[in-house]
């Protein structure tokens, strides 16, 4: 049961917005040591659970929420970023969708893609399956990055060998630090 909690821990991170895969696959391989190939399926997973309570609830929530005037900071933020994003989908729409997810660039995702999809109203069973293609090339692009990570850092002379001893060792300074 032990062993479950790493992914356990993964998979939630992975359905973290703005963190998604981005976070959760490096996390798995790097720090947890994790089977890169379990870390994969882990993380595709956990990145796909937010896409369809996304795509069905997003605007129904999002004009709710524009009602109240002390929340205008955050509807405002959440227009900006989605008007930012829209015209990349909007011209090529499921390609787009699909591109648009697999990069795992900051304010790309799963989620942020979801909820454009939800905004241009888009077809629920396509922008799923654009979802996970989109998740999909992520992942394989995230796994394989983490997992070369260590040698071509070392390469260079950049030791992550023992990445988790270093950051518990740095968030335990800290804490000793701060009490």
């Amino acid at each position: 049961m032990e062993k479950l909690i790493p992914y356990a821990i993964i998979t939630f991170i992975s359905a973290i917005p703005l963190i998604e895969q981005r976070g959760s696959i490096p996390i798995g391989i790097l720090l947890f040591n994790l089977n890169p190939a379990l870390v994969f399926l882990t993380c595709l997973f956990g990145s796909l659970i937010p896409a369809p309570i996304i795509l069905l609830l997003f605007n129904p929530i999002f004009n709710w929420l524009k009602k109240f005037k002390f929340l205008n900071w955050f509807t405002g933020f959440i227009e900006n970023r989605l008007q930012k994003n829209t015209p990349k989908i909007e011209k090529y729409k499921e390609i787009g969708l699909i591109i648009f997810i697999g990069i795992p660039l900051p304010t790309t995702g799963v989620w942020t893609g979801s909820a454009v999809a939800a905004v241009l109203g888009l077809d629920m069973k396509k922008s799923l399956f654009c979802a996970l293609l989109g998740a999909l090339i992520s992942a394989i692009i995230l796994t394989v990055l983490s997992f070369f990570a260590p040698a071509i850092l070392g390469s260079i002379g950049i030791d992550i060998e023992n990445l988790g001893d270093k950051i518990r060792w740095l968030s335990e300074s800290s804490l000793n630090f701060v009490v």
